[in-house]
């Protein structure tokens, strides 16, 4: 083995074109980068959403209307799941982390129980919230409502 011989390992080094490095490469001149303008140019970054002059699509509809940024947000929760679900796994005792547990909602997520559906098994139910004719479903049964 000679020095002229010898060569990198196959796959190890990887072959790419080096632009802006003279009109030999191939890739001189312009590099790439087509004739003036503003993308021509080193630095050069274009605004979120910039279309070219253009009024912009976030100008150009319409706004209206009142967001407020305090709005609790709750996952809706139907008695007729707990009763589904308690009948299934034979529990009596439904926690805020039980909700995540079964599918009902995730970890982060605030609670509301809903009247929909039937309720017979007697639930001790934890959440943020019940709707006022829920409360008396869960209670009519023989359980409790438990807000957190």
């Amino acid at each position: 083995m000679k020095l002229h011989n010898l060569k990198p390992a196959k796959g190890s080094v990887r072959s790419r074109k080096r632009i802006a490095r003279g009109q030999g490469s191939g890739m001189g001149g312009t590099s790439t980068r087509g004739h003036k303008g503003a993308k021509s140019r080193s630095g050069y970054s274009q605004k979120e959403g910039f279309e070219g002059g253009q009024m912009p699509l976030q100008r150009r509809v319409p706004k209206f209307g009142f967001t407020n940024p305090n709005r609790v947000e709750y996952k809706p929760v139907n008695v007729e799941s707990l009763q589904e679900i308690a009948e299934k796994n034979n529990i009596s005792t439904f926690a805020v982390s039980d909700f995540h547990k079964y599918g009902l909602a995730s970890k982060k997520d605030r609670v509301k129980i809903l009247n929909r559906g039937e309720l017979s098994v007697k639930l001790e139910v934890e959440a943020h919230a019940f709707s006022n004719s829920a409360k008396e479903k869960i209670e009519n049964a023989g359980g409790k409502a438990i807000i957190i």
